[in-house]
């Protein structure tokens, strides 16, 4: 099953990068309209995940809820923590409820398909990967990012070989099928709001190819009960 899924993948990711070619980070307002309203709200959004992270223990590692992504998740031993409020169109509804900024902000932004708290714990890495298929981008903003002894945020992004350091309320959309690694150089956790956000100005008949492969996923979602 999981060489299949493997095989399946690359097919997929060969078939996009041959017909889509963006570069690895994209212009929000064109690619992602709704990014200035999470950035905004970024202050709200802040004190919602340092609430949650206040019961870090009882949040899974990224690889409790993927296995899959073990050897990215659980190499190091040390944790990536993920709170999930949405899954390929599948709310995770006590999750939404705790965090009303963003259920909000989620409710009224149709182009995002999935939506995380990502918490880094100190001195994380995770490991150069890259994401399956370029019918979603990845939007980033920045919540409680420590800084380092320059003054710098100290969790660096490296996309396809360019860092990037996403400090408190700054964001960025990028195509996660560049190859990236991500460090937090700090003592301290890092939280981030990752989306998975619906490409737009694709081929009509990508479009349609996504919008199956994005409904699959949401139906394995909603079997699997995502919580």
């Amino acid at each position: 099953m999981s060489l299949l899924y493997d095989l399946s993948a690359n097919a997929v990711r060969r078939l996009y990068d041959a017909r889509i070619d963006t570069p690895p980070v994209l212009d929000a307002a064109r690619y992602f309209p709704d990014a200035a309203r999470f950035a905004e709200a970024w202050p709200a959004l802040r004190e919602e995940a340092l609430a949650v992270a206040a019961r870090m223990q009882t949040i899974p590692r990224f690889h409790e809820v993927m296995p899959a992504q073990t050897p990215i998740s659980a190499h190091d031993g040390k944790d990536w923590r993920v709170y999930i409020l949405k899954v390929y169109g599948t709310n995770v509804d006590k999750h939404l409820a705790t965090c009303p900024t963003l259920a909000q902000l989620l409710a009224s932004s149709p182009d995002v398909l999935s939506a995380t708290l990502s918490f880094l714990a100190p001195r994380k890495h995770i490991p150069r990967h890259r994401g399956p298929f370029r019918g979603v981008l990845r939007y980033q903003l920045g919540l409680s990012v420590p800084r380092d002894a320059q003054g710098q945020p100290a969790a660096v992004l490296s996309l396809d070989d360019r860092e990037y350091r996403i400090g408190d309320g700054e964001h960025l959309l990028w195509d996660d099928t560049y190859p990236h690694e991500v460090w937090n150089h700090s003592d301290e956790m890092r939280a981030a709001l990752l989306l998975d956000v619906r490409r737009r100005h694709m081929p009509m008949d990508m479009r349609l190819l996504s919008h199956a492969l994005i409904a699959s996923v949401g139906m394995v979602a909603r079997w699997r009960g995502i919580d």
